[in-house]
């Protein structure tokens, strides 16, 4: 297949562009700085339809994962960037598909898993899931992240693309041993003796690993019959206070210092990000892909954080 990467220049589209391209399949990340990779790259400005559009003209699939990074403060000027590189990089995509002569037939754009709400209750997954933006005493920055999300999938609805299928990946935070990536960042607080819980620890944790998002690329590209939103997420999201614990159990650490909601919200002034990262309780299911056969190599997260240690400690 070719297989082209708007945004696949971050931690999510290298390691989704290396898998395909191991794979032997033809790859084009689009970029705004191109460097260069083992893959091929091409300009982009994720804001209008230019050269890079005939990349779309006859290639398999488009996932397009461009979008700012929400690892900020969000001060007026981040959030008009992190609203507009996604709303405005899936119109170009869209319109670049709408003229294509020979469109790709699927249509994989990143959404987020932070549309549904805080809660603790109960699960959300695509069909019973409640999206965010009501909950009482939410602070202004979580109503904007649900915001922004359900914007970016309205920006896919509007795109008219008939003979192209759709898919929302509403997708948890991607663990992999990279460095920089997420991971490496909760396994470096463990090891400093940090990796307690976040809080009152109670808020739960979606997430994925590596292996598990590119597979199910791999099912979603296969399945016809899929479209719209699909959760990508383990079918096991746990506690916070439960998922420092497992990652200290599987790097050995035994303590991990606490770090109550005053000290995170100093702590991320000064880191300038958001506390919403850590605090939002992320309760997401995979609910379409486990309905359609889907099946997770690593479905828990001591399986995955086990995994995931043993492999980053291999290529340190």
């Amino acid at each position: 297949m070719k297989i082209v990467v708007p945004g696949g220049s971050g931690q999510v589209g290298t390691l989704a562009a290396r898998a395909f391209h191991a794979d032997g399949h033809e790859v084009v990340v689009l970029s705004r700085h191109p460097a260069p990779a083992p893959w091929r790259t091409a300009a982009w400005d994720a804001r209008t339809v230019g050269d890079w559009a005939g990349e779309l003209d006859g290639a398999d699939v488009v996932l397009n994962l461009a979008g700012r990074s929400v690892n900020c403060r969000y001060a007026p000027e981040n959030r008009r960037a992190i609203l507009e590189s996604r709303v405005d990089s899936t119109r170009v995509v869209g319109a670049a598909i709408a003229r294509a002569k020979h469109p790709p037939r699927v249509w994989l754009q990143a959404s987020t898993a932070t549309i549904y709400g805080h809660r603790y209750d109960a699960p959300n997954d695509e069909a019973t899931g409640i999206l965010g933006g009501s909950e009482p005493g939410a602070p202004d920055t979580w109503h904007f992240s649900i915001d922004v999300a359900k914007a970016w999938e309205a920006a896919l609805d509007a795109a008219e693309t008939p003979h192209t299928r759709k898919v929302k990946l509403r997708s948890a935070m991607t663990m992999s041993p990279d460095p920089g990536g997420i991971f490496d960042v909760l396994s470096g607080l463990v090891r400093r003796g940090l990796g307690g819980p976040a809080g009152d620890g109670r808020q739960y944790v979606s997430w994925i690993h590596e292996q598990d998002f590119v597979r199910a690329l791999y099912w979603l590209l296969e399945r016809d019959d899929l479209d719209g939103p699909v959760n990508v997420a383990s079918p096991n999201p746990l506690p916070n206070a439960e998922f420092m614990r497992a990652l200290r159990e599987a790097r050995g650490v035994p303590f991990g210092l606490p770090a109550a909601k005053w000290m995170l919200e100093i702590g991320a002034v000064f880191l300038r990000t958001e506390t919403e990262l850590i605090l939002k309780s992320r309760r997401v299911i995979p609910g379409r892909l486990l309905q359609s056969g889907f099946t997770f190599t690593h479905p828990t997260w001591h399986q995955a954080a086990t995994d995931l240690v043993r492999r980053s400690r291999s290529r340190a």
